[in-house]
């Protein structure tokens, strides 16, 4: 969260070299601490939040196919249906527009 505190400031001073570099590195963390999770889906919610979390970054990093694979590792276990739909969202408002927007 830290990083993710980071790139908020930078993105107010428009440091745009800044602001990529944090959100790779706060992409990164929040990826690897998904990974950690990715097959205990006893952990509900808290799993489905950390897939969500590395989607958005990931998205924020222009990773599309990475945030897929994330939105849908979460889908895959038991997410809270709130979550669940947040992320279904995501899915298609972000994700899938992006796609289209850049002829994917």
């Amino acid at each position: 969260m830290e990083l993710v505190d980071q790139a908020v400031v930078a993105r107010q001073r428009g440091d745009v070299s800044a602001i990529l570099g944090l959100a790779r590195a706060a992409f990164e963390k929040e990826r690897a601490a998904a990974d950690l999770v990715a097959m205990q889906f006893d952990l509900e919610p808290t799993r489905s939040v950390l897939h969500r979390s590395a989607a958005v970054l990931a998205l924020e990093c222009s990773e599309l196919r990475e945030a897929e694979r994330l939105i849908g590792r979460a889908l895959a276990g038991n997410p809270p249906a709130d979550i669940a739909n947040e992320l279904r969202d995501l899915l298609l408002e972000e994700v899938y527009s992006q796609r289209q927007a850049i002829g994917l």
